[in-house]
């Protein structure tokens, strides 16, 4: 599986195929910001847009794919631009195809992720997932503190209001402490 970072005119030129994965995460229930049935042009046009944030330097995208034509998973990093925040990022858009759930990729995005945030001097990580989904397994297994859950924060693919779980991560630094309070 080949893991790569996208620049703005690569992730542009593979709009086609990223816009076919976030419809398989949406119509396999993951709550990445869609309801379901999500139209083809829609998610055409949110990865289009995305192309300009890469451009600029507010977004990092990385792309597996196994074969060519075919996106299999990807991960973002949205990097703040405020001189106040640019220490941290936002794990944004981890999404495995439902053809390639199993085989350890939704691990290795999210450690390419840690790892290229860590490269960049970023020394503290940020996500949000629907509670009790199986990336939030994944989260906590890969070191991710949960600070805490939000009720009704997100609906889900169904429409359905759903608990969100907010984590943090300081990248190479393992498990973070628990949070105190």
């Amino acid at each position: 599986m080949n893991v790569s970072e996208l620049s703005a005119a690569r992730l542009a030129d593979l709009v086609p195929e990223l816009a076919a994965l976030l419809i398989d995460a949406v119509d396999g229930g993951a709550s990445v910001g869609f309801l379901a049935p999500l139209d083809r042009a829609e998610a055409v046009a949110w990865w289009t847009e995305r192309s300009a944030a890469v451009a600029a330097g507010r977004l990092a995208v990385w792309v597996a794919h196994e074969e060519p034509g075919r996106a299999l998973g990807t991960v973002g990093l949205a990097l703040p631009d405020k001189p106040n925040s640019t220490h941290r990022a936002e794990v944004v858009k981890l999404m495995v195809h439902r053809a390639a759930r199993g085989r350890g990729l939704g691990r290795r995005l999210l450690t390419v992720a840690e790892e290229a945030a860590a490269a960049r001097g970023i020394t503290l990580l940020h996500l949000d997932t629907e509670t009790g989904s199986p990336a939030e397994r994944l989260y906590r297994s890969s070191g991710w503190t949960a600070v805490g859950a939000v009720p009704d924060y997100a609906a889900d693919p169904a429409g359905v209001l759903r608990p969100t779980t907010i984590y943090y991560k300081r990248p190479g630094a393992g498990a973070a402490p628990a949070a105190t309070g």
